[in-house]
Formats: C-alpha cells, structure tokens, sequence
C-alpha cells in the first residue's frame, strides 16, 4: 500500500464549517463551552463532513474478530476457542455489544479478519487463520497487514455507500490485549511493566507471564518504533490491522470514527503513524483500565469523553459515546439562541 498516497487522498477539514458549527454553539442561550468534550466533538464532525448540519443517524459498531498466536504463551485467562464463541453470539445478537448498541440505535457488524475457524453470521474479511506467536516470532507478513489495513478501508467505502454516517470500533480476539500492549510499549516509548495489563482478569502469575511474554517478543522482533507497519507486523494482530483499515477510511469517506479502549486505540495510533492525516475523524470514547491507554491516547492528543473505567471491548465503550453526542447534537439543534429569548449572549473570551 502506498501510505503517502492516501494519505494525501484525505480531504482536509473545513475550517468553514468548523466555524459555523462553533458559532451555533456559542449563540445557544446557555453558558459559553458548557458542554466542553460533546461541543469540541460535534464541531469536529462538522469540519469532517463540511457542514455545520450534523446528523449522525445511521449508525455501526465495527468488530474485527481475530485469533492470536501469542495465546500459547499462557497470557489469557480464556482459550482461543472463546474468540469464536463470542463472534458467534454478536452475530445472533446475543453478546454485551448487541444489548448496548441496541440503546444506542447502532448495528452491529462482526468481521472475521483473522479468526482460526469461520462462524456463521460473521462478514468473512479473513486474511489468515489468525496470527503467528510473537513470543516466537513475527506476529504476521507485511503484505498480510497491508491486506489487512486494506480489508478494512474497503469496508468503510462499502458502509458509507450504505449510508452510515458514523462508525464505532470494536474487536474480539483473545490475547489481543498482549499484541496491542507490545505494540503500545513500542510505539509510546512505554516500559513493558506498565504497558501490561490484566485483561479479562489475569492472576499475578498470569500477568507476569503476559509481561514476559511482551518483554521477549520485543527482544527477539526487534521491531522499528519509526515504522508503525513494522510494530503492527512483528507485534500486532489481525484485528488492529483490520482496525487501522477503518480508521483510515473513515477518514478517506468524511466518516466519523469511534475509538474504543486500548486495541481500538492502538489501532488508531498505528493508523496515525502510517497516515497522519486520519487523525481528523477520530474521536476517543473512553480511557480503559489498560494501563496503556492513557498513554496512547496522550500520543494521538485525543481526550476520551469517558472515564468508565471499561475493559470489556467489543466496541462497548465507543457505543456508549452514540448516547452522549446525541444529547450533545439535541442541544446544538433544538435550542433557542441568545437572541431568539431576547438575552443579551454571553461574551467569547478568548483561551
């Protein structure tokens, strides 16, 4: 893939729209920023879709679904056999991001980007039965990570010709809190003990193998901090890779993208480094109980309107944000301005 071309390919944000959407939220008859994060968000929308008119009504939850070699290093407290359980039972509707989306009025879109074994009901993306162990070697090829990132652009330009007009990530694939601390340790410059975490609920031992585990993957790969397609390859997962895709064709297609918790974010990071550009469609939910996600986030300068702390994934913190720009976006078009209940505005002092 040639990352410097599409990156270039990205439409620039429209500092018109940006400053019409701005100057709404400071007519609305209330205190000047009162909603600080949900304005700065909606103002972000309307720059990336070039008008101030947002609407976000169609709505999806992503889910890249894929299985991780490191798994056999004894990091997780679940067998890899539950990453295609769990995708089974999103694609029935039955899994903790169904229940949540279905308040948020999201659909749900499970993909099997990397998963061992294909489940029914699961949009096949696949690029490989899962990835190698890290622990023993690269996770995967370079020509399967762009296949990857490129798998998931694609999906964007097909859900956006469908009319979605905002998008929230989310994964599934167990062990995939170890490829995206690795990658986190790597690409933030952050030691492993504080890049690990433990997950679904790793015991002592458990996290210090995890830890480990990460600390000789990095050893053995050697992987190049300055080149994020290198970190993904050596280190990552098929789910990041496929996440990436996403992020990178939100910004492509003018589409809002969600981020979830510390893969979703690591994802968007990687995305970031490959195509800077991209950084404009983003928009963080929460900050997880993966010690790494601050750190992450520092790094993409994004500030999560959550602080929940979620570790669960799927997509479920990103979809609780749909709630809070709703109200967000209510307010911004349904309510009377300054001058509308003959109120003299509040003064715009400058930060």
């Amino acid at each position: 893939m040639d990352f410097e071309k599409l990156n270039n390919s990205i439409p620039k944000p429209d500092t018109a729209a940006a400053e019409a959407a701005l100057r709404r939220w400071n007519g609305i008859a209330k205190p000047v920023g009162g909603l600080g994060l949900l304005e700065d968000a909606i103002v972000q929308i309307a720059a990336l879709r070039g008008t101030p008119d947002v609407t976000i009504e169609k709505r999806a939850v992503v889910v890249m679904c894929a299985d991780n070699g490191v798994v056999e290093e004894g990091v997780t407290q679940a067998g890899q056999a539950v990453t295609a359980l769990v995708a089974g039972n999103m694609a029935q509707g039955r899994a903790s991001v169904n229940c949540m989306a279905a308040v948020a009025r999201a659909d749900v879109i499970p993909v099997d980007i990397g998963m061992q074994s294909p489940v029914s009901g699961v949009l096949d993306r696949r690029i490989a039965a899962g990835t190698r162990n890290i622990a023993k070697g690269p996770a995967m090829t370079r020509a399967e990570a762009q296949r990857a990132i490129a798998a998931g652009v694609a999906l964007v330009e097909t859900l956006c010709k469908q009319g979605y007009t905002i998008l929230a990530t989310g994964e599934m694939g167990i062990g995939n809190t170890t490829t995206a601390s690795a990658m986190a340790s790597v690409l933030c410059g952050v030691p492993v003990e504080r890049a690990a975490g433990r997950g679904a609920g790793l015991s002592d031992g458990g996290l210090a193998r995890k830890t480990d585990a990460i600390r000789r993957a990095i050893k053995l790969n050697a992987p190049d901090a300055d080149d994020a397609l290198d970190v993904l390859c050596k280190l990552g997962g098929l789910d990041i890779a496929g996440l990436a895709g996403i992020f990178i064709g939100g910004a492509l297609c003018r589409v809002p993208v969600l981020i979830d918790g510390l893969i979703s974010a690591v994802a968007a990071l990687t995305a970031v480094r490959l195509c800077p550009a991209c950084v404009d469609a983003m928009l963080a939910t929460h900050v997880s109980a993966e010690p790494a996600s601050e750190s992450v986030l520092f790094a993409l300068n994004k500030a999560p309107l959550l602080c929940a702390r979620m570790r669960l994934g799927e997509g479920t913190g990103a979809v609780c944000a749909l709630p809070l720009l709703d109200m967000a976006l209510a307010v911004y078009a349904g309510m009377p301005s300054f001058e509308q209940i003959g109120l003299a505005p509040y003064e715009v002092k400058p930060l």
